[in-house]
């Protein structure tokens, strides 16, 4: 997380898009711990969480899509954010996507100014409404959620 990103007009935006990061890579090595010890999800009928590339999958598509809906509200130019790697890539391709994806999130809130974090809120792609604010503190807390289920089912399987 000590990476070097460009100033932004509205500070709280830059740490947010830092925060992000830094909790993304921590999930993913969370992530590879569980799939070194073969951690086993709970069974579900949730397709994202069918399986650990699933989970994966999940989280990286989540991460692009915060991204493109702010872009969309705001209407900026479409951050050019990849998809992520299929299912049956994504453990080989993970770190190299993150790359990516954190090169394309840190760019376009640059010139934004704090008001329009705050004002309006828009509905999301699931139905809740957020401020754009709000929409990136949910960005943040995604992979922390995640990587906190995984760790748990590492302590629940006895692996840790």
């Amino acid at each position: 997380m000590n990476r070097e990103i460009k100033k932004y007009k509205y500070n709280g935006a830059r740490s947010l898009v830092l925060l992000h990061e830094e909790h993304l890579t921590n999930f993913l090595r969370t992530w590879q711990k569980a799939k070194s010890l073969s951690i086993k999800l709970p069974r579900t009928d949730d397709p994202d969480y069918q399986s650990l590339e699933s989970l994966l999958f999940h989280v990286l598509r989540s991460a692009r899509g915060y991204m493109t809906w702010i872009c969309e509200k705001l209407n900026l130019p479409d951050p050019e954010i990849n998809n992520p790697p299929e299912i049956n890539e994504i453990e080989n391709n993970s770190e190299k996507y993150l790359n990516h994806l954190f090169e394309r999130w840190c760019l376009p809130l640059t010139e934004i100014e704090e008001v329009n974090f705050h004002n309006p809120v828009y509905k999301s792609r699931w139905g809740v409404e957020y401020c754009i604010d709000a929409m990136l503190e949910h960005a943040v807390m995604h992979p922390i959620r995640h990587e906190f289920q995984l760790k748990n089912l590492i302590i629940q399987q006895n692996l840790n």
